[in-house]
């Protein structure tokens, strides 16, 4: 499955367009997460333990957007983009879009 953030793909043409296809996880920090980034923080520089967290929200809101694409019978996802917003304190969505496509090389 390719996919990208460009609305093309050089050497390939888009044969169809399938449709918007997404991904959607909502993740929290756990109260021992939350300890261990209050520690972090007071030393300064990259709190690890909340990149991890933003890591895997979006890895797997990923691959659900390329499962749901791949449902639709896609060979390439274009226009990819990430959103996220905060539920509610402590509480994030993570949002993983793009246009699912068929494809054939030139």
């Amino acid at each position: 499955m390719i996919v990208t953030t460009t609305n093309d793909l050089p050497g390939v043409q888009i044969t169809a367009t399938l449709g918007l296809v997404r991904g959607i996880t909502v993740r929290s920090r756990s109260a021992l997460g939350n300890i261990g980034g209050a520690i972090q923080s007071f030393f300064g520089g990259n709190i690890s333990i909340y990149t991890n967290l933003a890591e895997t929200a979006r890895q797997e809101a990923y691959d659900l957007m390329v499962r749901h694409a791949q449902e639709l019978g896609a060979d390439a996802v274009v226009a990819m983009r990430y959103d996220a917003n905060e539920i509610m304190d402590g509480i994030t969505e993570v949002l993983a879009y793009g246009t699912a496509v068929k494809t054939r090389a030139l």
